[in-house]
């Protein structure tokens, strides 16, 4: 038999999965498969591949809530490979507030305080939330391990993370907390083995995607961040908005009449990339595109992503290793092109057949700063985090 631990990503319409063997030893645990349900709501389909992205199922499901996904998930694992033994869960678990700055093994006080942060993340919480519960019922005797996207950024400076407002609002949790933090944290790990002595230095990782941001590091930790209080600060995505001024929110509920439900949607889902272009939220659609708004929409996420690595480079005092990861990040060629053109001023200076041909490194041999192309692995961070404290 074969110890396993099972990855959990759970959103509002989906329930992605991975299942590591889990071995004591490896510094990177080997997977076995992985796979998600879609659609949920709505027209819902299971997936599955192995480890080496084979495929293995792709079929219809009619359960259409997150508990039958769960169930649809484990009833799979189960049918197709008799030999595993599954010893753990582990999640992604968007908001850990100010109490959580490491993973932790869920029991139920933990849960009621993970409950008491929905305010601070409405739209992600409860969905990473429902799996847990769930799975506490199926089987109340399998360990569960949560860990934060927010939890990276808690070794920011106090400065970094207030907000100008009066002191007994930041008392009460109203900071910013910054997101993708396990994201971040797989990069920090592996990029000694790319920049080698370089990556404790001055490093900052554009995580772009459907979600975006960026984040400073110095040795190895976050020292700011683009998001805040909520994962809609920051850099345009594919349908966030991104930094508004606040008065533009005062402006739409006083003077527009928008009700924080409407004012909640365009906010998360009709904006970014696909507001500004009317085209997608799909940077691949955008960047083939021949529609003037769709060639705007990607000026306007270039032009704010240089914004930010000025930004962030302030906050650092300089910069000596640039890093880009994500969907976006790994795959978008034009994209990382543009940003390194526009940083020339910091002195990057790209090497145009790397990029083209995806990294790793992408800068040319005099540029002053090291670029880099590296794959993000969120699930990876969340198992290794799993197996240490079910080990311990």
């Amino acid at each position: 038999m074969i110890d396993t631990l099972l990855v959990l990503n759970a959103g509002s319409s989906s329930i992605k999965f991975s299942l590591f063997a889990a071995d004591p030893d490896a510094a990177s645990l080997p997977l076995l498969y992985h796979g998600e349900v879609d659609g949920l709501g709505h027209t819902v389909r299971f997936v599955a591949h192995d480890g080496a992205g084979r495929a293995l199922a792709d079929e219809a499901l009619t359960g259409k809530d997150h508990d039958a996904a769960l169930e649809a998930v484990l009833r799979w694992i189960e049918r197709h490979s008799t030999d595993v033994n599954l010893v753990g869960v582990g999640h992604r678990v968007v908001h850990g507030g100010i109490d959580f700055s490491a993973p932790v093994k869920i029991d139920p006080a933990v849960l009621t305080r993970l409950e008491r942060l929905v305010p601070l993340a409405p739209l992600h919480q409860p969905h990473n939330l429902a799996p847990i519960r769930a799975l506490a019922r199926m089987k109340p005797d399998l360990p569960q391990v949560a860990c934060f996207d927010t939890a990276f950024h808690r070794t920011q400076p106090s400065v970094a993370r207030t907000f100008a407002l009066p002191r007994e609002l930041t008392e009460a949790g109203i900071e910013r907390y910054g997101f993708h933090g396990l994201s971040y944290e797989h990069i920090a790990h592996v990029l000694p083995t790319f920049a080698g002595n370089a990556a404790g230095g001055r490093v900052i990782v554009a995580h772009l995607g459907n979600g975006a941001s960026m984040c400073a590091m110095r040795e190895r930790q976050s020292i700011a961040t683009t998001m805040g209080f909520t994962a809609l600060d920051g850099l345009p995505m594919g349908t966030r908005s991104g930094a508004l001024d606040p008065g533009v929110l005062l402006h739409l509920l006083i003077e527009r009449g928008m009700n924080p439900d409407t004012l909640t949607d365009l906010l998360y889902h009709r904006s970014g990339l696909l507001g500004v272009s009317g085209v997608s939220s799909d940077m691949r659609a955008l960047l083939t595109s021949a529609s003037p708004a769709a060639a705007f929409a990607i000026d306007l996420f270039v032009y704010r992503i240089g914004r930010e690595l000025g930004s962030l480079a302030a906050a650092l005092g300089g910069v000596d290793v640039l890093v880009f990861t994500g969907g976006i990040g790994e795959h978008a060629v034009p994209v990382r092109a543009r940003v390194c053109e526009e940083a020339r001023w910091l002195g990057v200076s790209l090497d145009t057949r790397a990029n083209a041909d995806g990294g790793p490194r992408i800068s040319a041999a005099d540029s002053r700063v090291s670029v880099w192309v590296i794959a993000t692995d969120e699930e990876q961070v969340i198992a290794r985090h799993a197996r240490r404290l079910l080990r311990a």
